[in-house]
């Protein structure tokens, strides 16, 4: 209701300038070009997300310096800190970064930010950009209609660039006209009064604008137009940077509890920042005028004395808060902590890396390793182990449990809490993150709901064999025990091995030992090795006692498989080549299928 009334006001105001003035007609027109000529460079920028900027970004941000480095430089590049924000969020919320890194990201990003008012302080106002805007338009337009990922990306991304000069040329051309009609240099507040009231309408025309880059464009126009001061210019400047956190704090809402503390993070930074410029004015005022002498910038210029401003408080803001960010970071650890939820939700999959394919990817596959563990404690439970025996590194045989209690557990009731919803957000994340990728990453992302499936499948059958299992290994009769036993330690055992293969992912002789372990399982299958046969003919074990053990030993095969082709897909590297040498060493159903065949063929030889 609040966001409608304040859209509705805006909507009146901007009418009635309209009616009042031509000029600020004009301004609006330049203003509304400019942010979708933003919007079009991001959604170009986004094109190329899918696998360059990510792996840029892993490798260039574990040191604080470094992850400072790829902020200056990414926002540099793309000259929105808004996409670089939200990119930012999307990698802590999947788990790719950690939180001291994404703020060193978010310090750089407020630095590389400034070269936009370079930009159009020393290009912009001088050069009639409408020449050079109107075949990147052109351009831009025909790239947008084709159907390849790269040519759409350029096309986006030329077209963004051909909005933002047009509408840079109207604001100018708006704002000279408003030097002949309306002087707001009238409305100019002197002294600290003025600094907090143009810091405060900066923050305003910020969050309004969502982009802190428009804000300057208007400013920059405004005061080469003389239709603001130069204090005033700059107190609008400090007042953009504080609202440009408002695009992180929005990004966030969808994020997980990292990317809200990234965000907090940011409007703390740009807090500070703010307060250190508006405090030392004077002083940063001073060192402006002695780099602008010494860099040839004249004394009159204020559009580029402006543009070394904001470049000056931004980097006494890094100076000021960089040694603080561990402290920063644990800060918002405590003040913001992570609550246990009633049931079990995802805390990678988030709205922001829906864009991001290879970041949606490693979402997923971070989220399914979630719905894995999950698993894992109830499975173990059902086979009445703890997960601690089933990974006690000294266990370097079979699987031994030393204790005859049974484990209570309440499958419906472990299902429901800790992966029916957990199950449900990644399956809908998946649905929904497909859209925007190339047929071989959509390709990925559809094996990661097959593993997610088999863990789901692998929970119900482990439910469909609890029932014997917990009767059969408690049972006086020593032969049927012995056969559940040996049931429940197989799979101990192929649970054990499946986290040293998750340990162990980009070795590809690992998964050629989850293909033994199929192996094993269906050699050391009861039924179909003669052993239930014997039993019965000896009289071992009572023919309901036959069936049990049939479908149970028909259950855990299922299961096995259910596992394995789960951490097949899982556990394995994310290097293509690497896979696709997993798949030629892994051996198929049917060739397991064959050996199995082959060996109850020689036992029963040799038996006879």
């Amino acid at each position: 209701m609040f966001k409608r009334i304040i859209l509705l006001s805006i909507l009146v105001i901007l009418t009635y300038g309209f009616w009042l003035s031509t000029n600020f007609k004009e301004i609006s027109a330049g203003v509304a070009i400019f942010l979708f000529g933003m919007l079009s460079l991001e959604q170009g920028f986004k094109a190329f997300t899918g696998g360059l900027l990510e792996k840029l970004l892993r490798q260039t941000t574990d040191g604080t310096w470094k992850s400072l480095t790829f902020g200056i430089v990414s926002t540099t590049f793309m000259q929105s800190s808004s996409l670089v924000s939200v990119i930012t969020i999307s990698f802590l919320s999947a788990g790719l970064i950690g939180l001291t890194a994404g703020i060193g990201i978010i310090f750089g990003a407020n630095l590389g930010t400034t070269t936009g008012a370079w930009l159009i302080a020393g290009f912009g106002m001088k050069v009639k950009l409408s020449a050079y805007a109107m075949p990147m338009l052109v351009f831009g337009v025909i790239g947008i209609f084709q159907k390849s990922r790269s040519l759409n990306g350029i096309g986006y991304i030329l077209a963004g660039l051909g909005f933002l000069f047009l509408g840079i040329h109207h604001m100018k051309e708006g704002f000279d006209a408003f030097r002949d009609t309306i002087d707001l240099t009238t409305f100019a507040v002197e002294g600290y009064l003025g600094m907090f009231v143009f810091t405060f309408i900066g923050i305003i025309a910020t969050v309004i604008m969502q982009s802190s880059h428009a804000t300057l464009v208007i400013i920059i126009t405004a005061l080469s137009a003389q239709q603001i001061t130069y204090d005033n210019a700059l107190a609008l400047a400090i007042g953009a940077n504080v609202g440009t956190t408002v695009t992180a704090i929005i990004g966030a809402m969808s994020a997980n509890i990292q990317g809200k503390r990234l965000a907090a993070a940011h409007l703390v930074f740009n807090l500070v920042t703010a307060l250190i410029a508006i405090l030392f004015i004077q002083q940063i005022g001073t060192t402006v005028d002695w780099i602008s002498a010494k860099v040839g910038i004249a004394d009159n210029n204020y559009t580029l004395k402006l543009a070394v401003f904001h470049s000056v408080f931004n980097t006494l803001g890094i100076i000021a808060m960089v040694p603080f960010i561990e402290k920063l970071a644990n800060s918002l650890i405590h003040i913001m902590p992570e609550q246990e939820p009633l049931r079990e939700k995802s805390v990678y999959l988030t709205d922001s890396a829906i864009d991001l394919p290879d970041t949606a990817i490693a979402s997923v596959r971070k989220e399914t390793l979630r719905l894995y563990d999950n698993a894992f404690e109830i499975i173990a439970h059902g086979l009445n182990f703890h997960r601690s025996v089933i990974l006690d590194p000294d266990n370097t045989g079979d699987v031994v449990d030393t204790h005859s209690a049974l484990i209570p557990v309440d499958f419906d009731a472990e299902y429901d809490r800790s992966i029916k919803g957990l199950y449900g957000e990644i399956i809908y994340f998946i649905s929904r993150a497909q859209a925007t990728m190339t047929p071989e990453q959509a390709d990925e992302l559809f094996l990661l709901r097959a593993a997610g499936r088999d863990i789901v499948e692998a929970i119900k059958e482990t439910k469909h064999m609890h029932k014997n299992l917990s009767l059969y290994i408690v049972s006086n009769n020593q032969h049927i025990k012995t056969e559940y036993n040996k049931l429940r330690t197989q799979l101990a055992n192929l649970m054990r091995e499946l986290d040293k293969v998750r340990n162990k992912g980009d070795d590809p002789a690992e998964i050629l030992s989850l293909s033994n372990l199929k192996l094993d399982m269906k050699m050391n299958d009861s039924t179909a090795n003669g052993t239930l046969e014997q039993l019965i003919r000896d009289n071992k074990i009572s023919a309901k006692m036959a069936t049990s053990l049939m479908n149970d030993s028909a259950y855990a095969y299922e299961m096995a498989k259910n596992l394995i082709q789960m951490g097949e897909i899982l556990f394995s590297t994310s290097d293509p080549e690497m896979k696709n040498t997993e798949k030629d060493i892994a051996l198929t159903a049917e060739e397991i299928a064959d050996i199995a065949a082959d060996d109850n063929v020689r036992s029963t030889r040799n038996t006879v």
